[in-house]
């Protein structure tokens, strides 16, 4: 073996030097939106904690992304392990590019660690050519069709398009200034280099294969096993863990230990890291590290004072709730009857909905009271998610994070009359500052969220209709079944030049909600820039939302006339579309979100 290199490098000295590449054996950029979640968080909350005006950069914390493993030949540097981060850091930097585009301070360097001017056009740092055409339309702001492409390019672009539903949009420019620099400077890095594909590839090996390390959950089993003295109960318990671990396996790497971050956090966690600069992590901060460590150090507060008590921590307690969590996980997958809520918030990227819905939950509930507690809190979440992305306010980890564990600890241990109170009462208060009115509209980073609030939209006039909804397909954003959203007024000023005071104020009010709806992409691109009059009979084809703008949708619809009247929407048709009408409708779907997602939907009769 030839001498090895280990450098401590930051995101600007790796991404300054020659090109990467990816040797063929590699695996595809596979990161979901669970892992690029987790980085920007992970990101954003370390430099949140030591930011300040004012204070230097070098006095900020620093962030260790651990190390990547490089074969170098040549100018060409070809990555053996790390190509999910650094592909993922390139995306991060590319959106920060043009997040800072209309500001006046730029970090001008983000670019030349994107990529380098060739006389061809840019050559991208990260230069792997299945990709480049995407990363191009990603770098110049086009929209891509990734439909039968690679899985890694699909993936590049729902990333990408992930990005803007989790990254802290309200951060000001200075904080955005900072933060980039930030990220170039003091995120770090271990290159281990080696000068022969041999060589770099036994490292990977070495570091990847040899000495597995235990992980939380192996060494939390092996801690209450141990405590169990009774052999026969201790074989019983060993059983009924692995065969959780199974279950959990069958949903993809790491869910036991989001199932454990998930229990232990609701049931137990009773303080949260204050929200002040130097603040030492709690118990819902060392739970989400390292929960084994956690539990052995607070047996006696989590009630496990004797051999027996640690069998019922096994056989009881974690067997009542490994089950809710598998009932969640299948319902974030598809809507089911009773947690269709559980499925909108895991569409919203929401991930703490988990801890806020098993924290409602008492382990000596029965199965009726514990799924309607679920449904409960899952409405609750949902309304409150859905009134904060109205307003443009963050729905992100790092953002609620505080939030979502004092609504743990104030519905711990209530009945399921309580819970419907202080839910009520709680999204009532939400509610005093932020509510369903303003000129809510599309921006450059909701687009998901748009679409998702005019799928409920369509969803719940096709159930009034009497027919089953169709909320997960008006979803789906690529592929051949994908549907966009659609603006009524083409895109084409010089149609209104008469009736808005110019480009500007045209776009403004054209992006307005009043004036969207959904169209499959295939529908929407075949529509072009057509009259209102135009498009009318195409509306008539598409779904019930659409519909709406035609006189037919008034006849013979009965469910839908009786649910207009009855909540008193001001639903009717239009024979033109113009400001008037944009307004009218967006008077229309304020008042339609405010009765989806209003706080009285949580005082449902019991059944």
């Amino acid at each position: 073996m030839q001498d090895i290199q280990g450098d401590d490098k930051t995101l600007e000295v790796l991404l300054s030097g020659s090109a990467f590449g990816i040797d063929y054996y590699q695996r595809e950029y596979r990161w979901k939106r669970k892992q690029l979640q987790e980085l920007v968080d992970d990101l954003y909350g370390q430099f949140s904690q030591t930011y300040g005006p004012g204070i230097p950069l070098e006095k900020q914390s620093k962030y260790f992304l651990g190390s990547i493993v490089i074969s170098k030949a040549g100018d060409v540097r070809n990555i053996v392990d790390g190509q999910q981060r650094i592909t993922t850091l390139t995306l991060l930097l590319i959106y920060l590019n043009h997040l800072q585009k209309d500001h006046a301070k730029k970090v001008n360097k983000i670019e030349q660690l994107v990529y380098d001017e060739d006389p061809g056009g840019p050559k991208f740092k990260l230069d792997i050519p299945e990709r480049n055409d995407c990363m191009s339309a990603l770098l110049n702001g086009d929209s891509y069709n990734p439909e039968g492409k690679s899985d890694s390019v699909r993936n590049l672009v729902d990333r990408y398009d992930d990005l803007a539903d989790i990254f802290p949009t309200d951060m000001e420019p200075d904080a955005l200034h900072m933060f980039i620099w930030w990220i170039i400077r003091n995120v770090k890095l271990i290159e281990i280099t080696a000068n022969d594909d041999g060589d770099a590839y036994t490292i990977f090996e070495t570091m990847n294969d040899r000495g597995l390390s235990l992980t939380p959950t192996d060494m939390l089993k092996g801690y209450l096993l141990a405590n169990i003295e009774n052999p026969g109960k201790r074989l019983e318990a060993d059983k009924l863990i692995k065969s959780y671990l199974t279950k959990f396996a069958e949903h993809g790497e790491n869910t036991e230990s989001d199932f454990f971050k998930a229990w232990l956090r609701s049931q137990y966690a009773k303080k949260i890291r204050e929200r002040k600069k130097e603040a030492q992590n709690e118990d819902f901060e060392l739970i989400g590290t390292e929960y084994h460590r956690w539990v052995k150090n607070h047996e006696g507060e989590v009630g496990l004072n004797s051999g027996e008590d640690f069998y019922q921590f096994v056989i009881k307690n974690m067997r009542i709730f490994a089950d809710l969590y598998l009932r969640l996980l299948k319902a974030s997958a598809t809507r089911k009857k009773g947690l269709e809520s559980v499925k909108y918030n895991a569409d919203a990227g929401f991930t703490l909905q988990h801890h806020i819905i098993l924290s409602a939950v008492n382990v000596d509930d029965d199965k009726e009271t514990a799924l309607a507690k679920m449904g409960l809190v899952a409405d609750f979440i949902d309304s409150w998610l859905n009134v904060r992305l109205w307003n443009f306010k963050m729905t992100s980890y790092s953002h609620m994070q505080y939030a979502a564990f004092t609504v743990i600890r104030s519905v711990r241990g209530k009945s399921l009359t309580e819970l419907r109170n202080v839910l009520h009462k709680r999204l009532l208060e939400e509610m005093v500052e932020i509510r369903f009115t303003g000129n809510f509209g599309l921006t450059k980073t909701n687009g998901k969220t748009v679409q998702r609030m005019l799928a409920r939209f369509t969803d719940w006039l096709e159930q009034q209709a009497g027919e089953p909804g169709r909320y997960e397909d008006y979803i789906v954003r690529s592929g051949k079944n994908a549907y966009e959203v659609e603006h009524i007024l083409a895109n084409k000023f010089e149609m209104f030049a008469e009736e808005f005071e110019d480009a500007h104020a045209f776009e403004e009010w054209r992006n307005y909600i009043g004036g969207l709806l959904l169209l499959p992409k295939k529908v929407n691109a075949s529509l072009g820039d057509y009259s209102y009059e135009k498009k009318l009979p195409h509306y008539l084809k598409a779904n019930a939302l659409t519909h709406s703008l035609h006189p037919n949708f008034y006849q013979n619809n009965p469910g839908v006339l009786n649910a207009i009247k009855r909540h008193g929407l001001a639903f009717e048709a239009h024979e033109k579309f113009d400001g008037d009408d944009i307004e009218q409708r967006s008077e229309l779907y304020s008042a339609l979100a405010s009765l989806i997602w209003s706080p009285d939907r949580l005082l449902a009769e019991e059944v």
